[in-house]
């Protein structure tokens, strides 16, 4: 008789075969987080939906950027190196193609190459999804959650006209905080996000 084959545990894998579960991880994640957004979407109308989605995103990518923190030893502060660091690990980047540009020690652009959900929609002969309102939180606070110091400003996301090398396009900037601990910020077009448990407000600070 044949004895029944025990399951693999997670030491038994290949660093290859470990990725792909981690490739498999993240397209799960994805799939639950548009299947979510379309259950809302149907139950209170595409509005609805995008503010709680952003709502939700204010949230969560904190949390994920913490945690990158924590997994890396990566200490507030750090700057644009550890926010270059932090990006490579987001689940996004074991099922998007991204790539970072244009990097100085206060400066780089962030662009999002290839995007499961809008190719997904390209595929299927739909426009684009207007992810920006929820891009400009999830970035900004990914951003300032790894520095505090640092601001993002939206180069291109849909509904945006957008370059076809990327669907969306992120500028980070080191902020100076002179004596009286302001941000001195150049660009009119930065935004800090307040979230509490019930509204986001959107303030523009310039």
């Amino acid at each position: 008789m044949m004895k029944p084959l025990e399951p693999k545990t997670l030491e038994d894998y290949s660093r290859e075969e470990l990725l792909e579960l981690l490739a498999d991880a993240a397209k799960n994640w994805l799939a639950h987080d548009g299947l979510w957004f379309q259950a809302v979407e149907e139950e209170c109308g595409i509005d609805t939906a995008i503010k709680l989605d952003t709502a939700t995103w204010a949230k969560f990518t904190v949390i994920e950027a913490e945690r990158i923190m924590k997994r890396l030893d990566l200490k507030p502060g750090g700057g644009i190196p550890a926010l270059i660091k932090a990006l490579n690990f987001r689940l996004y980047a074991y099922i998007n193609q991204q790539e970072v540009i244009e990097v100085s020690e206060n400066r780089c652009i962030f662009r999002m190459n290839t995007c499961r959900v809008q190719e997904a929609r390209k595929r299927k002969n739909l426009p684009d999804f207007p992810c920006k309102p929820v891009g400009l939180v999830e970035y900004s606070n990914f951003a300032r959650t790894i520095d505090q110091r640092i601001k993002t400003r939206c180069i291109a996301c849909p509904p945006d006209p957008h370059s076809p090398a990327y669907w969306c396009a992120w500028e980070f900037m080191v902020a100076t905080i002179p004596s009286e601990g302001l941000y001195n910020l150049q660009d009119r077009n930065t935004y800090f996000y307040c979230v509490t448990a019930k509204n986001i407000f959107l303030t523009d600070i310039c």
